[in-house]
């Protein structure tokens, strides 16, 4: 028998896969908080899920990206030698210290928080960051760009085995920064993919940290698939300045909500 708590489980899984779909944000910016502030799951049950749940989704992206040749693999490893030793030394600590902790549990909202805030920020300024970036800054030497390329990833990896957020419009952003004539395509669905090694590592991780809870999981899942589908499809018929500003202004008021 389904229970009901089981069917807005799923609900939930759909509604936050529809707003990937349709913005392209990272499902942990919108997950993460609603299990916590909703649901009231401890923060580290529902990252370290959320995290596997981002593993599974991510992985169909990928697989839609790679048969559509919009994957740089070469990024995606620059990426990855940054993040996987940076997540398993983040989840080291996160160990020696307890996760079930006070202390814990309000590094994990305080990370998630910023980690919201400047989603938000990314959303709402991506042009004009851009634009600053090129103005400034402009195009790095070839041995720059993988240094910092290794380092966005080591910047990335710790965010996201702490609160699962970053590795969506934060991880865009910074290698539209260094990469600024890689087709968006490409930045995307690399992205994308380095999102599948990097949260199935974290997610591991909070497994042996005793921080997964299957059973939420599998029923995330059960929405997800029929939610990112029409996302998709939907996304092409709303304006893009709409849809960005009303999630930047939600993720706020999330952020804001996480610290009081």
């Amino acid at each position: 028998m389904i229970r009901s708590l089981d069917l807005l489980y799923a609900s939930s899984g759909f509604c936050v896969s529809l707003l990937v779909g349709m913005t392209g944000v990272g499902g942990g910016s919108l997950m993460t908080p609603l299990l916590i502030l909703v649901f009231g799951i401890h923060p580290a049950t529902a990252v370290g899920t959320d995290l596997l749940y981002a593993a599974a989704t991510k992985s169909a992206g990928t697989w839609v990206h790679s048969l559509n040749r919009s994957i740089d693999w070469r990024l995606v490893g620059r990426l990855a030698a940054g993040s996987i030793p940076a997540t398993a030394l983040t989840l080291l600590a996160l160990s020696r210290f307890g996760i079930d902790n006070g202390a814990a549990q309000g590094l994990i909202t305080g990370v998630l928080s910023g980690a919201l805030a400047a989603t938000a920020a990314v959303l709402m300024f991506r042009r004009r960051i851009l634009a600053l970036w090129e103005a400034h800054v402009g195009d790095l030497t070839r041995g720059r760009k993988t240094a910092l390329t290794v380092l966005i990833g080591a910047a990335l990896g710790m965010m996201v085995s702490i609160s699962s957020v970053g590795a969506g419009a934060l991880g865009v952003t910074a290698v539209m920064l260094l990469y600024p004539r890689l087709p968006t395509a490409r930045i995307v669905g690399s992205d994308i993919a380095h999102a599948v090694p990097l949260t199935l590592v974290a997610g591991i991780g909070h497994w042996t940290l005793g921080s997964i809870d299957w059973h939420l999981l599998g029923s995330l899942l059960a929405g997800s698939l029929p939610g990112i589908v029409l996302g998709s499809y939907v996304s092409v018929r709303v304006p893009e300045t709409v849809l960005r500003a009303t999630l930047a202004t939600m993720l706020l008021l999330v952020a804001g909500r996480l610290v009081l």
